[in-house]
């Protein structure tokens, strides 16, 4: 059964090989240009630090590379329900120096489109098995994002050997960029 987190709540991740799904929807009163949201992985060190360029998984760099990381494509229109977006785990093959594997989502070309996370809704990540996709965690953002255009929806963490998932869900007003230079 699915645990539903809170913001801020932290569980265990006792499956070594699962996918990271994550799902939204457009207000229909939005800027008359489509919304193209993207999900990326940035794959840290013990000090917070991207590992390498090729550590940042997104839809230009689609597989981390130990292959423990693999971004399934780019979804340029959010349309259907479910996963819009798609990341596979398997931490059984991640590279000792990560200790940290960061999940944010961007909107891409925000500022030119005048787009914010306040025009996106039953905005979702969720953890779960790849082989029974059996829901193991869901977070839902539940905040009004009104001027931000990027989110850090959580962070999948190593303590001690073992993973958890936190729930982190803070915004930011800016892009992957932004991000690039918080985790360089």
């Amino acid at each position: 059964m699915a645990i539903n987190l809170q913001k801020g709540q932290r569980e265990n991740i006792d499956a070594p090989k699962f996918s990271i799904g994550l799902g939204w929807d457009t207000n229909s009163s939005s800027t008359g240009t489509g919304f193209d949201l993207d999900a990326s992985v940035f794959m840290l060190d013990a000090n917070k630090k991207l590992i390498s360029d090729e550590h940042l998984i997104f839809y230009n760099n689609l597989k981390s590379p130990d292959e423990s990381v693999e971004h399934t494509g780019d979804n340029l229109t959010g349309d259907g329900d479910g996963d819009d977006e798609q990341i596979k785990v398997d931490l059984t093959k991640t590279d000792a120096k990560i200790a940290e594997i960061c999940i944010v989502v961007t909107i891409h070309d925000a500022e030119n489109r005048r787009q914010n996370f306040g025009q996106v809704r039953n905005s979702f990540v969720r953890i779960f098995d790849s082989v029974t996709n059996e829901v193991i965690l869901k977070y839902e953002l539940e905040e009004d994002f009104s001027i931000e255009t990027a989110v850090e929806f959580g962070r999948i963490y190593r303590r001690e050997g073992k993973w958890k998932f936190e729930a982190v869900g803070m915004g930011m007003k800016g892009g992957l960029q932004d991000y690039l230079n918080k985790y360089q």
